[in-house]
């Protein structure tokens, strides 16, 4: 059962194609360069990669708008690429997770260009219309202040189809059942070439039917479990990783009562008030929203994360905790987007490596599966010249060469970063790789550290009472075995003492470092703890 939960342990490397490796010197990244980089991600000890979307698309939201879903877009490689990048990946032992994006597709897919040709269209049912203009027509933006509605006129039939994200981007009508079979046939094309999964981009609105003029659209969790029955049939350790940034009352309807929904779900909530914990100090929020997520040792997981390829969302922080989150690490304008969220990076966002490493070592730490985006783990920076999401989608930095070892073209996807502390002259693979104190090492050291600490993906946990609310301190148990972390969000070290267990006799062997901690006579360890320290611990029974 263990092997078949291989999701719970496992350490989640997240990609773009067009902006990590260049084989072919057209300034786009391909299957081909990602070929050949798949054994530095082994060494880093990554063995699960999550692809953005590579199918052929007009590429007008980063490729999340899919003209076709059973290729591989011409300037990615083809579909031969694909099949040796895989062959290569599982030759390495590394699991591939690729976006599943159906809630909606291009407007240049052929189904779209059917179902507007006329309102008798075979394809129109496929997506959802309204007669008339909806009194709702401009509620409910995926992107608000840049995008207008969410009903837009088509001009061929006159009338309005409905988009949560961009108009050129029109919405899937999946409660009709004909898109649904439609889904889980992209599903088993996939599977059969062999991917471990997929990660379901924007679940909430997959599930939900809009109803011209109403707010409130009926949601059909029902859907979920269809999907998991034939990912299931089709491929028994296969999973689903979904993308719903809900609250914590609404996630059992996404995991299932009895987890015959989605595998995983990213932890939005856990996210936010972590980086609210690493602005401030103050664990305490960060404690509840961990209590609140809580979910039973089992199938499900939550999958953990600090940034991603898109803005950091801090929308469900109430008003005073996101006013500072924005002052630590967006106070200007231009850092700041859809009036919810911050466009960096995380190193440029924290400042220090101290905070990087102690930001890294609570999200390794938390209940759930660890997931990174390229280029954190040798601290990229962000380009805020660029529009919107694409300040952090910058190509990855391999060394201090031309094109920053990325590619030899003289114009590329997206510009490197070429000036200041986070230029590829300093910050890129090359150097940190020779350099043992480097943050690559590093990351490479708790990546390993992380996949010996099973406990944490598979068992119970505790928080313990630390007495300093700058201290978070977790246990977590399973098959009789026990690990504990600690770490201290404060700007000035502390002493705390932490109590043993069921009165056990027990020691702490510290598992970055040659040192133990004895309990005293009081059953209690007393731990001393730097300004942004962390640690972890073994835990033995005497």
């Amino acid at each position: 059962m263990t092997d078949e939960l291989w999701y719970k342990n496992a350490v989640i490397y997240s990609l773009d194609l067009e902006t990590f490796m260049d084989a072919n010197g057209d300034g786009i990244g391909d299957f081909e360069g990602l070929c050949d980089r798949l054994h530095y991600l082994h060494a880093l000890g990554v063995d699960t990669i999550w692809l953005a979307p590579f199918q052929p698309t007009p590429n007008k939201d980063n490729g999340y708008d899919v003209q076709d879903y059973y290729g591989v877009d011409p300037r990615h490689g083809s579909n031969g690429d694909f099949v040796s990048f895989m062959h290569q990946a599982k030759k390495l032992g590394i699991k591939v997770i690729i976006d599943l994006v159906v809630n909606h597709t291009s407007d240049q897919h052929p189904w779209f260009k059917n179902a507007r040709s006329s309102k008798d269209a075979p394809y129109r049912n496929w997506y959802v219309w309204a007669d008339k203009r909806p009194s709702n027509w401009d509620e409910g933006m995926v992107f608000p202040g840049v995008q207008k509605a969410t009903w837009t006129k088509d001009k061929q039939t006159g009338a309005y189809y409905h988009h949560r994200f961009y108009p050129h981007q029109p919405d899937l009508n999946t409660h009709n059942p004909e898109v649904r079979k439609e889904i889980r046939k992209i599903m088993g094309y996939w599977l059969q070439l062999g991917v471990s999964g997929f990660r379901v981009d924007a679940v909430p609105f997959i599930l939900e039917m809009p109803q011209p003029g109403k707010k409130n659209p009926v949601m059909k969790f029902e859907y979920l479990e269809e999907m998991r029955n034939f990912l299931q049939w089709r491929s028994g350790d296969a999973v689903l990783l979904g993308e719903a940034n809900v609250l914590p009352e609404q996630t059992k309807n996404y995991f299932g009562e009895r987890a015959e929904g989605i595998h995983m779900m990213f932890n939005f909530y856990v996210n936010q008030y972590s980086f609210y914990t690493l602005a401030t100090g103050d664990t305490a929020p960060l404690i509840k929203a961990l209590e609140d997520t809580r979910v039973a040792p089992g199938i499900s997981q939550w999958a953990n994360f600090l940034r991603n390829h898109d803005e950091l969302d801090i929308d469900r922080l109430p008003d005073d905790l996101r006013q500072r989150v924005f002052e630590q690490f967006g106070p200007e304008p231009h850092m700041q987007l859809y009036d919810r969220g911050i466009r960096r990076r995380l190193a440029p966002m924290l400042g220090s490596r101290a905070k990087i490493e102690l930001a890294y070592s609570l999200m390794f730490s938390l209940p759930g599966t660890p997931v990174m985006r390229y280029g954190d783990e040798i601290g990229m920076g962000d380009d805020l010249d660029l529009k919107e999401r694409d300040a952090v989608r910058t190509p990855m930095q391999w060394c201090a060469e031309e094109g920053a070892g990325f590619s030899t073209a003289p114009k590329l996807v997206h510009p490197v970063i070429d000036k200041g502390f986070y230029s590829y002259q300093h910050v890129n693979v090359a150097d940190q790789r020779r350099d043992p104190q480097s943050l690559l090492n590093w990351m490479t050291s708790l990546i390993r550290l992380r996949k010996e600490c099973p406990e944490i993906g598979m068992g119970n946990w505790e928080i313990l009472d630390a007495g300093v609310p700058t201290v978070l301190a977790m246990r977590y148990s399973w098959k009789g075995n026990a690990v504990m972390m600690v770490h201290n969000f404060g700007d000035k070290p502390v002493e705390i003492k932490l109590p043993a267990t069921k009165g056990a006799s027990e020691r702490l062997d510290d598992l970055m470092d040659q040192d133990s901690i004895e309990g005293n006579s009081a059953k209690k360890f007393t731990i001393g703890m730097t300004a942004y320290g962390y640690r972890w611990f073994r835990v033995k029974t005497l």
